[in-house]
């Protein structure tokens, strides 16, 4: 995203903020910020929504302190007005929701990082969604590895010649240096995956290629340790490539924090969150 991007969607979500008198309870309307996070169905929200309410009890949480189900009224094309389903949702409600959309919405990314920080200094949330852009890159390739493992497991490889496949592999993304030598480089020990330590592009990099074998693997319904690994090798040379024709050589970037520390400083941020957002007050009813 932009800057320009970013600051847009921080004014608006600023704008959209609500306050309950008297208590320091900052708030949403689950409804004004549907339409802001790329949404143009209710329905679809609603889900989102069910996701974290969900997500809120997993962790432990009560969800009757954040999510609060109300009711609206808005206008209909006669002029009259009639009630709609609404939600009052905290900070940290708003995160949750967010963690449970859609993540190829760009405003869902930003959201993630916007509501997850109690500051609303433009520079750290840019700092935040490069952060939680590493950790979903770093993600999505242990969903495609995984994968990977269980698609070559049923085509006669077992767990060594797939961890053969996946360091040959490396050795054509990083210019003939092997797994091992680039855990060197990094200073990794040899039981921390050399994943954890890269850059966000580097990861995307592995990512791309090991779905690009999970593809032809099935599509071509290759066969044996010797066939995939040369069809991992390639995609990985092609990949390769790629970064060269703008210039990025992979094993020439710069090692990063592990990602081990960052989710577990993402998940002490969680926490605080959500003792920071407040709760929301009981209906006058439960009173």
């Amino acid at each position: 995203m932009t800057d320009n991007a970013i600051q847009s969607l921080k004014t608006r979500f600023d704008a959209l903020s609500q306050r309950i008198p008297d208590e320091n309870i900052e708030f949403w309307f689950a409804r004004d910020l549907m339409e802001p996070l790329g949404y143009s169905r209710w329905e679809n929200f609603q889900t989102a929504i069910e996701r974290a309410i969900e997500s809120c009890r997993s962790t432990g949480y009560d969800p009757d302190n954040h999510f609060r189900g109300a009711t609206k009224m808005v206008r209909v094309g006669s002029g009259a007005e009639r009630p709609v389903e609404e939600f009052m949702l905290t900070r940290y409600a708003c995160y949750l929701v967010a963690q449970n959309g859609d993540p190829r919405k760009q405003p869902i990314a930003f959201a993630q990082s916007y509501f997850a920080l109690q500051t609303r200094k433009q520079e750290l949330i840019e700092d935040r969604m490069r952060l939680q852009a590493r950790l979903d890159a770093r993600e999505r390739l242990r969903e495609s590895e995984k994968t990977l493992s269980q698609n070559i497991y049923e085509r006669g490889v077992d767990d060594a010649g797939f961890g053969r496949i996946r360091a040959q592999g490396d050795a054509a993304l990083f210019g003939g240096n092997t797994t091992q030598m680039m855990k060197e480089r990094y200073g990794i020990v040899q039981t921390r995956p050399l994943a954890d330590f890269l850059p966000t592009l580097s990861i995307a990099a592995k990512n791309l290629a090991t779905e690009m074998t999970n593809h032809n693997v099935m599509q071509d319904d290759l066969q044996g340790e010797r066939a995939i690994t040369r069809e991992h090798v390639q995609n990985n040379h092609s990949v390769r490539e790629m970064l060269g024709q703008r210039g990025i050589k992979p094993e020439q970037l710069p090692a990063q924090e592990d990602i081990k520390k960052l989710e577990r400083r993402v998940k002490s941020d969680e926490k605080r969150l959500e003792k920071q957002s407040g709760k929301l007050p009981k209906p006058d009813t439960e009173k």
